[in-house]
């Protein structure tokens, strides 16, 4: 609802009317809340639900290998060497050296 503000000059004689807003529209405030609210737990729970799957199975292009299927550490190392990010259980203390444990 607008009330209006009546300027008048000496002579009593209305100069200027201005319309100021006297009542919020507090429905329409509370409409952009709720809209962003939504909108917000909608994102929320899209985020979660996509980056949270516990079911969700990692598959890995790497052949599991172990000390116990080397000979000698300098096939272990051989390995390991070609591929240090998938046959990283090779270096137990992450020094760079496989299977230290084998015999040469």
């Amino acid at each position: 609802m607008k009330q209006s503000k009546k300027y008048y000059d000496q002579e009593n004689k209305v100069i200027n009317t201005h319309f100021n807003s006297t009542v919020k529209n507090n429905n329409f405030n509370s409409s952009y809340f709720l809209l962003i609210a939504i909108c917000i737990m909608l994102f929320s729970f899209t985020s979660c639900s996509e980056s949270s799957d516990s079911d969700e199975v990692i598959v890995s292009n790497c052949p599991t290998k172990n000390c116990s299927d080397f000979s000698t550490q300098s096939q272990a190392q051989s390995t390991f060497n070609s591929n240090r990010n998938c046959y990283k259980n090779l270096d137990a203390d992450g020094d760079g050296i496989a299977c230290e444990n084998l015999p040469n």
